[in-house]
């Protein structure tokens, strides 16, 4: 049985095995609920706020379907001089943006939305956050670079690498406030979230 008790509703909002398993470690009972929304980044939008305007929208999309829940909800955007580097879709273009990446320190962006829909009257119900990590890639030949992407095939993945996978091995070194926004779940972050909104840790 877990130590830790919460009342209202709680709901991840998002189809990401890695967040709910991020959120898993809190030991707080929870919904996945994945949301359906178009994440095409609008024309003159810096990465930040794509990221901070997408975490909000899929809370808000989820929010429809589950009224008067807590909703978390985050998204993730990578950059290279200040250019979004987005899911690669194929092992071409994945090996690109390695080959683009290497020895290269890239930006991401995770910004995380916590929903309060107990009493949707204002825009204080949201809370907003965007945490920044930085990444630098080693400078590998392309044949090392190929390789691991035919083990792992991270073409799902914005900067065509799983940190928390074998990806860890083309990285360099990682800097962050939050040890878990890489992954897509900042949970310094969140936890601080969830106790604005009255969640109580460690309760007997």
């Amino acid at each position: 049985m877990s130590n830790i008790h919460i009342s209202p509703r709680l709901i991840l909002g998002s189809s990401s095995k890695y967040r709910k398993e991020l959120l898993s470690r809190l030991h707080i009972p929870f919904e996945v609920i994945s949301p359906e929304i178009d994440e095409t980044p609008r024309l003159g939008e810096t990465p930040e706020e794509t990221a901070m305007r997408l975490a909000r929208e899929k809370a808000l999309a989820v929010a429809l379907m589950a009224p008067e829940a807590l909703i978390i909800a985050s998204d993730q955007i990578a950059t290279l001089d200040g250019e979004q580097i987005g899911k690669p879709g194929t092992h071409q273009n994945a090996l690109l943006q390695l080959q683009k990446m290497r020895g290269r320190r890239v930006v991401f962006h995770t910004a995380l939305c916590l929903l309060d829909g107990r009493s949707i009257k204002s825009e204080s119900i949201v809370q907003l956050e965007n945490i920044q990590t930085f990444v630098t890639f080693r400078n590998l030949p392309d044949a090392e670079l190929d390789a691991y992407l035919h083990i792992e095939q991270p073409y799902d993945c914005a900067g065509s690498a799983k940190n928390e996978g074998l990806g860890i091995a083309i990285l360099e070194k990682i800097e962050s406030s939050d040890p878990t926004a890489l992954t897509g779940l900042p949970l310094i972050a969140l936890t601080g979230m969830l106790r604005r909104a009255g969640v109580s840790f460690f309760t007997n």
